[in-house]
């Protein structure tokens, strides 16, 4: 059990592939991006929605990531989803039901999060751009056309 709990809190230690791609010096961690959606969504969560559920799958979404790694658009995905699947069977098979969940995208919980994501993603790429100088635009883009909660898009400038 012990084992697992470090191998899980070893997700502090990956750093966002993407920031690096662009030269983002002491980008944040993967960690540190499910806490930044966890705030976001304890803001800006709907009533109507469990609050709880989607609180689980802002932490659990990224899991996966400490076996697979950090993936971008950029790099070959082409087994990403069995792969993560699989990483996420080993590391943490009591969450798997909420990984799959967040995978598959279909409850208002999950759509919600996903654009949480994107929206956690936007925010730091402006405060990347306004702290060091660097062009983060396609992360903004990216989040602008993933998010389609208008009142979520009121947050991306």
């Amino acid at each position: 059990m012990q084992k697992k709990l470090i191998d899980i809190l070893g997700l502090k230690n990956i750093t966002r592939a993407g920031w690096i791609k662009v030269g983002i010096e002491s980008p944040e961690s993967v960690a540190s991006h499910s806490w930044g959606m966890s705030a976001l969504a304890l803001e800006l969560c709907p009533q109507g929605l469990d609050l709880s559920k989607v609180l689980s799958l802002c932490i659990v979404h990224d899991v996966p990531e400490i076996i697979v790694g950090d993936l971008t658009p950029l790099d070959d995905c082409t087994n990403k989803a069995k792969d993560e699947h699989r990483a996420m069977q080993k590391l943490a098979p009591q969450w798997l039901h909420l990984f799959e969940e967040y995978e598959a995208g279909q409850t208002a919980e999950a759509k919600f999060v996903k654009q949480i994501d994107k929206l956690d993603m936007a925010l730091q790429a402006m405060i990347y751009r306004n702290e060091q100088g660097v062009d983060t635009s396609e992360f903004i883009e990216s989040a602008r056309k993933k998010i389609h909660d208008s009142q979520l898009q009121e947050f991306i400038q």
